[in-house]
């Protein structure tokens, strides 16, 4: 199994991600930290919560984490996720509560007590990695990897150039990309190309009762695209245990953090300025069939780890 600290705004992606990563024998959840992003933090560490619970994952622990950016003011994206961040589903009432350690600390210590190096999965806004980077440089070492959603080297879905989790705390991603930890940068280049048809969405509600919370949350989701709706943060996800369904470039990314463009990560693809360093391994395609393929067959898995939750 591979143990990760997986750090989430669920938002809808974020929970189909979730449902996948809990559910999933290769992954080990050592820790689940929450991050204001699509929504406020509380919500987001509720919706934590109620998706542990559903899958009868409740030893997994939930930690709290930042409530707004580095320097920026918070603006949600319930616009799209809904006012709760994961409508349209009844959950059952959580079991669990959240740590009582914040979220920068509960990571810092999973960190320094792991025998190794641990990845990091982070789908929304960078604020809390940020964090742990500036106030916490003795664990630095003891990260093997960040996995990040985030950020597009083709345009972006805030902005003409910004992605959502980059717009949101620019700031805290430009500490991340300066940090010198290995990045996967997983931005709009792959996971607006990684879509589930609506056929597949109508499919999943067949697929017992994880199929049926996943279809109904997939449903109210307010992001789609000709040809069906992105999945974003699946892709972090899919990338940790298929890595050969994406092609990669390695490449120096820097982050804009003010003005028009802030958000904006910007390759230097043609060796203009980095003098050959690079920062990030970044996704510029995937095998999109594959992708929703693999998506069906994690469900029936699941549906094993939410018997018994009602």
């Amino acid at each position: 199994m591979t143990p990760i600290i997986l750090d989430m705004d669920p938002g809808i992606d974020d929970a189909v991600a979730l449902s996948i990563a809990l559910t999933n024998p290769e992954l080990d959840i050592k820790l689940l930290t929450s991050v204001a992003g699509n929504v406020s933090v509380d919500k987001t560490t509720t919706n934590l919560l109620k998706l542990t619970t559903f899958f009868n994952q409740t030893q997994v622990p939930v930690a709290r984490g930042a409530a707004a950016p580095l320097k920026k003011a918070f603006v949600d994206a319930s616009y799209i996720h809904g006012a709760s961040g994961m409508p349209g589903y009844e959950f059952p009432t959580i079991t669990t509560q959240a740590l009582t350690t914040d979220a920068v600390s509960a990571m810092a210590k999973v960190l320094s007590e792991a025998p190794e190096p641990m990845t990091i999965v982070a789908t929304g806004s960078y604020t809390n990695i940020a964090l742990l980077i500036q106030n916490h440089p003795e664990v630095i070492s003891q990260i093997k990897e960040f996995v990040l959603m985030g950020g597009s080297l083709s345009g972006g879905n805030v902005s003409s150039v910004a992605e959502f989790n980059l717009f949101t705390d620019p700031d805290a991603a430009d500490v991340v990309f300066k940090s010198g930890v290995p990045i996967v940068m997983i931005g709009l280049d792959v996971t607006l190309k990684a879509l589930l048809s609506l056929e597949t969405i109508d499919a999943v509600a067949d697929l017992g009762e994880a199929g049926n919370m996943l279809h109904k949350l997939m449903t109210a989701y307010g992001d789609s695209e000709p040809g069906g709706k992105p999945m974003h943060d699946v892709n972090t996800i899919c990338y940790l245990l298929l890595p050969e369904f994406y092609t990669t470039k390695d490449y120096w990314v820097d982050v804009i953090t003010d003005g028009p463009a802030s958000g904006a990560t910007i390759a230097d693809t043609q060796n203009r300025w980095s003098n050959g360093k690079i920062n990030a391994k970044v996704a510029v395609d995937i095998d999109a069939q594959a992708f929703e393929k693999w998506f069906l067959a994690q469900i029936p898995t699941m549906n094993h780890y939410c018997e018994g939750a009602f």
